[in-house]
């Protein structure tokens, strides 16, 4: 593969960024999840308004940028009404310098998109025709981000998730008659799951023609509640080697089917890749709006409170509840390994160099040869043209990506 031919989605444009709106509310807590969360919508109007006066409070940021995509993540952001994400955009467009076309991506789940005819339910989320789609691709959502992770039943009890299989598959039956741009997130390694019924899962997908898939591994994280049932015996713990044997179907699967493995939980068809996240892992700044949001300027990192009443209460009173940090050089140096070794794209040695110094270039390749030996790592030109020089990953090295990034940094 020649790096060169992959090019990323926000090309060289320097002058844009992204904005990340978090809505922190689900219907239910899926057993895994340790995201910041309510599943109370008690506070949802007072919550819709604060993150307005938010994004309004902090238009000054990127003054001299231009929104290129705007991301709901969360939580649920399709438990949201139509009205209210259309507050939400407009208040970007009236507050920011907004791209011609920019990505607008949507995350939802499989059992708020089949609501697709007129019922009491879909009235009271402002609905104006007959389809859920018709409707977010009016008000300028252009991206669906859909949270099927299994179309096994055993695994969606497992994990506690709201939909069914039945649902998952009806809703990617009508969002792909409205929607190009889908994306999809899959789960491996879970308890259960064995690599013929993973291989069903991912050949689901494919069926639909769905051109992004992000792919995770089940993750067992402190004080969930798949944490406890672990500990307690009701449930195996994940088996490792099993999830690295299913990592590794994902990737050959996907890219006999056209899919390029573009970072180390993405797949995308060509010009399908995700903006908004491309952004994150090669250095793009970005406004995190929301409860626990993060936002980056390229040498500030700021995070909001990770309450609900308290990030209400601090808005109401025009008070931006961030705290910063300013990152070091080293800092700077770490993340960029860490989110390098994670694309296609990789770490380039010139720019190590040009950025950081040749200290932290000597550092890089004098911590990478044992993995460069051990074939984990690989040193290789951009292309046959370019004297750019990258380090990547290996194909045996991808699931390792993590731990080997770690050993790499400066201290």
């Amino acid at each position: 593969m020649i790096l060169s031919e992959i090019s990323s989605p926000l090309g060289r444009l320097g002058g844009a960024f992204g904005i990340y709106i978090h809505i922190p509310f689900c219907k239910q807590a899926c057993h895994y999840c340790d995201f910041h969360f309510s599943t109370s919508l008690n506070k949802k109007d007072a919550l819709v308004n604060a993150l307005a006066k938010e994004l309004v409070l902090r238009k000054d940021e990127f003054k001299n940028k231009t929104v290129e995509t705007i991301y709901f993540g969360g939580g649920t952001p399709s438990l949201l009404t139509i009205d209210e994400l259309r507050f939400l955009i407009d208040t970007v467009y009236k507050n920011y310098k907004v791209a011609e076309n920019p990505e607008i991506t949507l995350e939802a789940n499989p059992d708020d998109l089949i609501q697709s005819q007129m019922s009491p339910r879909a009235q009271s989320r402002g609905l104006t025709r007959n389809s859920i789609f018709e409707n977010y691709l009016e008000i300028g959502i252009n991206r669906l981000s859909i949270g099927i992770q299994s179309f096994f039943e055993a695994d969606l009890k497992l994990m506690n998730r709201a939909h069914n299989a039945d649902e998952a598959k009806k809703c990617l039956q009508e969002a792909t008659k409205h929607f190009d741009n889908i994306s999809i997130d899959l789960i491996y390694g879970i308890p259960g799951l064995t690599n013929e019924n993973w291989i069903k899962n991912i050949e689901t997908v494919l069926g639909f023609n769905i051109p992004h898939i992000s792919s995770y591994a089940l993750t067992v994280e402190p004080k969930t509640a798949l944490d406890a049932f672990i500990k307690k015996g009701l449930i195996k713990n994940v088996d490792d080697d099993l999830a690295q044997q299913q990592f590794h179907i994902l990737i050959e699967v996907l890219e006999a089917s056209g899919f390029v493995h573009y970072e180390l939980s993405n797949f995308g068809k060509p010009d399908y890749f995700s903006k908004n996240n491309s952004a994150y892992w090669q250095g793009k700044s970005y406004l995190g709006i929301g409860p626990s949001a993060h936002s980056f300027n390229g040498n500030e990192r700021g995070w909001n409170v990770r309450n609900n009443s308290k990030y209400i209460k601090s808005l109401e009173q025009d008070i931006l509840p961030i705290e910063t940090e300013t990152l070091s050089k080293t800092d700077k140096f770490n993340e960029y390994v860490m989110t390098g070794l994670r694309t296609v794209w990789g770490v380039s040695l010139e720019k190590v160099e040009q950025d950081f110094g040749k200290p932290f270039l000597e550092h890089l390749l004098k911590t990478s040869e044992k993995f460069v030996n051990l074939e984990l790592l690989s040193i290789s030109k951009l292309s046959e043209q370019s004297h750019e020089s990258v380090l990547t990953t290996t194909k045996k090295g991808k699931f390792l990506a993590d731990g080997i990034a770690s050993d790499l940094f400066m201290i």
